[in-house]
């Protein structure tokens, strides 16, 4: 037994081994050492890691082509409710219906692309026309006026009509049934309104600004180059000339001709035509049938009751849908630059 006070044998003995000194060997050695004992630990460590690579590139690969099958899906399935909600409207104005009193309402602005718009009422009349169950056609109005081209197809299209189908046509006027709207109005066989309407504006303007004077005061230089020397006419920072002024008075003075024409032939001896009758005045609904500009006072339910003798009313009004806008947006961007060159001309407008 070895006593604990005795101290450790020298001089022969050799002394208890240390452990290795790390720190002293290089740094590349102890990398190689390490990757030496994990290869064998796991020999097959490199193709593990070349699965687990290969698996996680296929997993994503998978969830791009859902997600691209899924919005493929999406935009098949937003086309289909387009063409149907296109398909079920068009279905349901051609079905045919009981005896009815038709009705086409002309509300607002009437100008291309706006719901009064010679499109859409051409064919919502087209189709009260073509309903073997429509007694009668009834314009329900109120709008202050628009375009004079979209009236005029409208007003030629009511002619045609009548004569195709042989069927009425009555103009209800609501708060305002003027200019543009009065030009509609007038083709028609009766025009009903109330007592406080507004009826008439049978003229025609083209408006704008010029800016000129200000210019001037300022001291801002116009820089217009143009290629035909009436190439900037209208041009609200540029003078008008009075060569320029007759030809745009004479340009508006023929499309009044043509407004007046069309009234005179609409109302017929009914008008009692006075001075300020094609002045661009406009009256109350009473004075309107007083000087034949309307025939009687009376409402929509009134004359599908008392007039077409139906008092059924079934609208065919054609209305903006949300599946339209949606088609429409998509080949907006074509017109865009057109429409930003057009934005600033100033056309005339029967209003």
């Amino acid at each position: 037994m070895t006593d604990p006070h005795t101290p450790p044998p020298t001089g022969s003995q050799s002394n208890p081994p240390q452990p290795p000194d790390l720190w002293a060997q290089p740094a590349t050695e102890n990398v190689a050492k390490g990757a030496q004992q994990t290869a064998g630990q796991n020999p097959a460590w490199e193709r593990s890691v070349l699965e687990k690579l290969v698996l996680a590139t296929l997993a994503e690969q998978r969830a791009a082509r859902r997600w691209r099958i899924f919005w493929r899906f999406a935009w098949i399935a937003l086309m289909g409710a387009m063409f149907w909600l296109v398909a079920t409207r068009d279905l349901a104005s051609s079905t045919k219906s009981g005896p009815h009193t038709a009705v086409v309402d002309i509300k607002g602005e009437i100008a291309a692309g706006a719901e009064a718009s010679a499109e859409f009422v051409v064919a919502a009349m087209r189709s009260a026309f073509e309903d073997s169950g429509s007694q009668a056609v009834v314009l329900l109005i109120n709008s202050p006026g628009g375009s004079p081209v979209q009236a005029g197809i409208i007003n030629d299209e009511i002619v045609r009509l009548k004569a195709k189908h042989g069927k009425p046509v009555y103009a209800v006027v609501e708060e305002t049934c003027a200019s543009a709207a009065y030009y509609i109005a007038a083709a028609a066989d009766d025009i009903f309104v109330d007592k406080a309407s507004i009826v008439g504006s049978i003229g025609v303007l083209m408006d704008g600004f010029g800016f000129t004077g200000t210019m001037d005061k300022l001291g801002v230089e116009r820089r217009l180059i143009t290629a035909g020397e009436n190439k900037g006419f209208l041009d609200p920072f540029s003078p008008m000339s009075d060569q320029q002024r007759e030809y745009a008075q004479a340009m508006l003075d023929q499309i009044h001709q043509q407004f007046i024409a069309v009234v005179k032939a609409g109302r017929g001896e009914r008008l009692k035509e006075m001075p300020e009758t094609f002045s661009g005045l406009f009256w109350t609904g009473q004075q309107a049938v007083e000087l034949g500009l309307a025939d009687r006072l009376g409402n929509l339910d009134y004359v599908a009751r008392e007039v077409v003798k139906a008092e059924e009313v079934i609208d065919y009004t054609r209305r903006d849908n949300m599946a339209e806008r949606l088609a429409r947006k998509f080949g907006a961007a074509v017109g865009a630059g057109a429409a930003r060159a057009l934005a600033g001309l100033s056309l005339p407008a029967v209003r």
